[in-house]
């Protein structure tokens, strides 16, 4: 047999060209990935302006609710004489129950500061008030004790006695800091002044006027 009576290798297939793209073509699909990029970059920027705004929204509520700072307040609760039973008096412990309430979320740390004590006009004992913590939504009791000096005596305090009122006055400064999740600090100067006729009797406050600032 003669080679060329062999069968011959057929020739591999070929796809056929695909049809020309026209021009209207090609800007249509162009214009179709720009418009599918341009939709999903808008819903993107949508998203996180949306998230910017709600996270604005929260912090702005909680700034008003929450992690707004508020006044703490301090109030003159009791006040007890002690001495006053004696016959011949020289002189007197004033004891002071003071609370100092505060109602934010976070602790009120309050520095070691003093009161004074006023019979009169004149300063007859002035008393430490020692630092502390008032926890949050709390409030805490502190005693203020004076020693009093009735030394050389005072003209009108045998006429208070004998009436049974006392009349004095208080001046109270405390000065703290609140912090609330190390983001806002907040100074805090509360100062009280108060106006307290104490029964000689009961040794309780019968009548007390008190007029409290703020300063922040």
């Amino acid at each position: 047999m003669r080679d060329d009576d062999q069968e011959k290798p057929l020739a591999p297939a070929t796809k056929p060209d695909p049809p020309p793209i026209s021009i209207d073509e090609a800007l249509s699909i162009e214009l179709r990935i720009q418009n599918k990029g341009f939709r999903n970059r808008t819903i993107c920027c949508g998203i996180v302006t949306a998230i910017i705004l709600i996270i604005s929204v929260i912090m702005l509520v909680l700034g008003f609710t929450v992690l707004h700072v508020k006044n703490p307040k301090i109030n003159m609760n009791a006040v007890t004489i002690i001495g006053l039973d004696r016959v011949n008096f020289t002189n007197l412990t004033v004891v002071a129950d003071v609370s100092v309430k505060n109602p934010n979320v976070a602790a009120f740390k309050f520095e070691k500061s003093n009161s004074s004590l006023v019979y009169r006009g004149t300063v007859i004992g002035v008393a430490d008030v020692p630092a502390g913590v008032a926890k949050a939504r709390r409030t805490m009791r502190l005693n203020v004790t004076f020693d009093v000096e009735i030394a050389g005596g005072y003209k009108q305090l045998g006429g208070d006695l004998t009436e049974g009122i006392l009349p004095v006055e208080s001046y109270t400064k405390i000065v703290g800091r609140v912090k609330i999740l190390s983001i806002i600090k907040r100074k805090v100067t509360v100062t009280m002044n108060c106006s307290i006729a104490v029964n000689v009797t009961s040794r309780e406050i019968d009548n007390q006027g008190c007029k409290k600032h703020v300063s922040i």
